[in-house]
């Protein structure tokens, strides 16, 4: 693995704040992201690992900001992060390390201001979460905050933000990665009093939140759980055409994020009602050897179906 400092040479960083800088956003990756941090520095190409962990150490950061604390505090120091972070853009300087480390990036690679903009109203959402009434009030959280979460992200792989194309696929995966985290912490969520599943999905299968919150196992909670896994597998093997609109030394990683969704769907599903009692967390060892495959360069089918 090449050094940190060799990666920074690489990308062009070479004054002193700057480099403390995205020191600081890949040691705030690191520390709340291990796997994603340690994914970056194996397979994405020198010169690009620090604007990739610079997106997304900004994009977890605000999204930190929204879920801690009552709905006062988180909508008081939102508010105020909101604020810092939009005179940052328009001013282009800012005086804390994680946020100039992404202005620096965005303007490197060219980062359409949109999305940021679209981030932070999406981020909103999340400050006193109502839920889901339907599928469409949903499908409308994806399109303004994940959707828009992973633009600042991933997009970042591209100078400019990247095609029509790319965009659309983002969407996609947006779809198929939102889904697959709602299973994976349903037990953590509702412990919170946040239910991120459609009311009116509970509704087809019988179900009830008090079901969900006692964990109850019960034929209509493993539908329930079953089907959604198998929705958002579906779209996210349609997520694979951005396979297709991401630059070549950038497809491992993509190759890696899509199976490693993959597997967590097959560890819900493993799980079935159970999903509703405690969170499902990544496998160690199997990531391992997803991170393992894919480092190597490995272009290995994808796994079966969640469910099949």
């Amino acid at each position: 693995m090449r050094t940190w400092r060799k990666s920074l040479e690489a990308a062009g960083v070479n004054r002193g704040v700057l480099r403390d800088d995205y020191t600081k956003a890949a040691r705030f990756m690191r520390r709340r992201e291990p796997a994603g941090y340690l994914a970056v520095r194996l397979m994405v190409p020198a010169p690009h690992q620090p604007h990739a962990l610079a997106g997304y150490a900004f994009a977890s950061f605000t999204d930190d900001v929204c879920d801690r604390g009552t709905v006062r505090e988180r909508t008081r120091r939102y508010d105020a992060w909101d604020a810092r972070v939009r005179a940052a853009l328009d001013s282009g300087s800012t005086g804390h390390p994680l946020l100039r480390a992404f202005l620096h990036t965005a303007a490197d690679r060219g980062l359409p201001r949109h999305w940021v903009d679209a981030y932070l109203d999406g981020a909103r959402i999340d400050l006193d979460f109502p839920g889901f009434a339907t599928e469409a009030d949903y499908q409308r959280y994806v399109e303004r905050l994940t959707w828009p979460f992973l633009m600042i992200t991933s997009g970042l792989a591209h100078q400019g933000g990247g095609s029509a194309e790319f965009a659309a696929g983002c969407r996609l995966f947006a779809d198929a990665a939102q889904r697959t985290d709602i299973l994976t912490d349903l037990a953590e969520d509702l412990r919170g009093g946040r239910l991120y599943l459609p009311v009116s999905d509970l509704e087809r299968y019988g179900v009830t939140r008090e079901d969900l919150e006692r964990g109850r196992d019960l034929p209509g909670v493993r539908a329930l759980v079953e089907a959604t896994a198998r929705t958002a597998d579906a779209t996210l093997r349609e997520a694979r055409v951005l396979l297709d609109h991401c630059p070549e030394e950038h497809r491992r990683l993509m190759r890696f994020v899509l199976d490693l969704h993959h597997q967590r769907l097959e560890s819900v599903t493993a799980r079935g009602a159970a999903v509703t009692r405690r969170p499902v967390r990544d496998r160690p060892v199997a990531c391992l050897r997803l991170l393992t495959r894919r480092t190597a360069g490995s272009r290995t089918g994808y796994p079966a179906p969640a469910g099949r």
